[in-house]
């Protein structure tokens, strides 16, 4: 078997710990080093993996051990560690959203290019297994021209614990940074064709998270095809009740049990100072969770409820299967359960740095997620359309 990739990990928060079953279990992977400025989360890294440690990016980027650097930093931090990375000839998987504005994203670009490496984006749900299955059968034309997407997610993104730069938009926090990248990936992807502009608005409902909650976005491609964006993370209907109650993550819920849950614990929380310590309990580190360490029966990773209607089908990725319901009949495509989950992000990242094949979650495609992401705010904003011109 060949050697596996070299990875540095910038960032043991949220984001690393829902990756971090992928890395340790992935063939493809060997984690070498990590960055992180708790001390607590360094320690453990060190102690789990027997791999270096540092306080800063730019020693994690300057260790000549590590070949690529997922970076898993807070929003705002982005560019700068993935300009980093660049500049010391290492390959980067950048978290989403890639950053905060098209501008910073050119740069990243144009950083990844200058130095010869390869620049990927994600993890989003666009890499999991249904959606690219669901790609391939509408790419396949037995189902005529795609025509018409739909998605739609509920959650309680907005009670789960949060750092205040999280729940201020100029900061790059609420649902349209965090979770839009998702559905809107989805959707590039089944739609297949460059989008052309987007019209949407958006929900701030509860004062005490100040941010963006909510939103509904219309997405024109030019292909004719069109595509309808529906999120709400205020934690009341719960999309994962289409889904059989497998979980985004691919977990089995208990729907009876969950309810609730988020606001519940969020209320143990009366100072920020307590909502940021509950939020590194659910982090990495030695008081960190272990909750994101599936084992057992699991699914594929989701995003809610997604329909790509076709001129002679209705395509649905679930969690385990794509259902078709075609003119006259419907069918199962049934899809082999995941030994190792999110699998697909670690084999695009190596056969891009490794076997230099083009990535498709390039840079490029980055940039043209975030256009949309910041078109949904603008477009809520100013009540109008937005044309798009970054679109690949």
């Amino acid at each position: 078997m060949d050697e596996p990739l070299r990875l540095g990990v910038i960032g043991l928060g949220r984001a690393f710990t829902l990756m971090l079953p992928t890395f340790a279990a992935h063939p493809r992977i060997r984690m070498v080093a990590a960055s992180d400025p708790r001390p607590d989360a360094r320690e453990r890294f060190a102690e789990e993996f027997g791999a270096k440690v540092y306080a800063d990016a730019e020693a994690l980027c300057a260790d000549p051990a590590v070949q690529a650097v997922y970076v898993a930093s807070p929003h705002q931090f982005h560019v700068e560690h993935v300009k980093l990375a660049a500049a010391h000839g290492k390959h980067v998987l950048v978290e989403k959203p890639m950053a905060l504005t098209t501008d910073d994203c050119l740069e990243m670009i144009a950083a990844a290019k200058a130095a010869g490496i390869k620049l990927l984006v994600g993890h989003s749900h666009s890499f999991d297994l249904p959606y690219l299955r669901t790609s391939e059968m509408i790419r396949s034309g037995d189902y005529g021209r795609v025509c018409m997407i739909n998605a739609l997610n509920f959650t309680d993104f907005m009670y789960r614990p949060r750092r205040p730069e999280e729940l201020d938009t100029k900061a790059g926090g609420g649902v349209v940074f965090s979770q839009a990248a998702h559905q809107v990936d989805i959707v590039r992807l089944l739609a297949g064709a460059k989008a052309t502009s987007v019209r949407a608005f958006t929900g701030r409902w509860d004062p005490k998270r100040p941010s963006e909650g909510a939103y509904n976005a219309q997405i024109n491609f030019d292909n004719g095809c069109f595509a309808s964006l529906t999120y709400s993370g205020y934690a009341h209907f719960d999309t994962d009740e289409f889904n059989g109650w497998s979980g985004e993550l691919g977990q089995q819920r208990d729907a009876e049990a969950s309810y609730g849950r988020a606001r519940q614990a969020l209320r143990q929380a009366t100072t920020v100072a307590q909502e940021i310590e509950m939020k590194n309990r659910r982090a990495y580190g030695l008081t960190g969770s272990d909750a994101f360490r599936l084992g057992g029966d699991i699914s594929h990773n989701h995003f809610g409820l997604v329909v790509a209607s076709c001129e002679r089908a209705d395509l649905r990725p679930m969690p385990r299967a794509v259902m078709v319901y075609g003119d006259d009949a419907r069918h199962v495509e049934e899809l082999a359960a995941p030994t190792i989950p999110r699998a697909e992000v670690v084999d695009e990242l190596y056969d891009a740095a490794i076997l230099n094949k083009p990535p498709l979650h390039s840079g490029e495609w980055g940039l043209a997620t975030l256009e949309i992401c910041l078109a949904i705010l603008a477009s809520a904003e100013g009540r109008r359309e937005i044309e798009l011109k970054h679109q690949v």
